[in-house]
């Protein structure tokens, strides 16, 4: 199971539209989080440095659709997983609801 799969299904969600929003958030040239929005990311965002800048947000019915939007916004090409079966997994099949 990938860290972020860890850290997302010990986090009660609900659902809007069986999605989740993300967050992209940019700190300096180097640095960048992509997270959860709301109340299930605040652990997250608590650690960005002072300054850091909420640049772009997505919405998602799973870690891989956010992973492949974040991918697809980034320029990175496509998202590959290696825990595809996990990661596919929609938040209202984790029960994230």
């Amino acid at each position: 199971m990938t860290y972020a799969a860890k850290f997302m299904s010990a986090i009660p969600l609900t659902k809007y539209q069986n999605q989740m929003k993300h967050e992209l958030w940019v700190e300096t040239e180097e640095e960048q989080t992509f997270c959860l929005a709301g109340r299930y990311g605040d652990s997250v965002r608590s650690l960005l440095k002072p300054g850091a800048k909420l640049v772009w947000t997505c919405d998602a019915s799973s870690y891989f659709e956010a992973m492949t939007k974040y991918y697809e916004y980034m320029g990175w090409g496509e998202y590959k997983s290696d825990f595809p079966e996990e990661d596919k997994r929609t938040y209202v099949e984790r029960g994230w609801e």
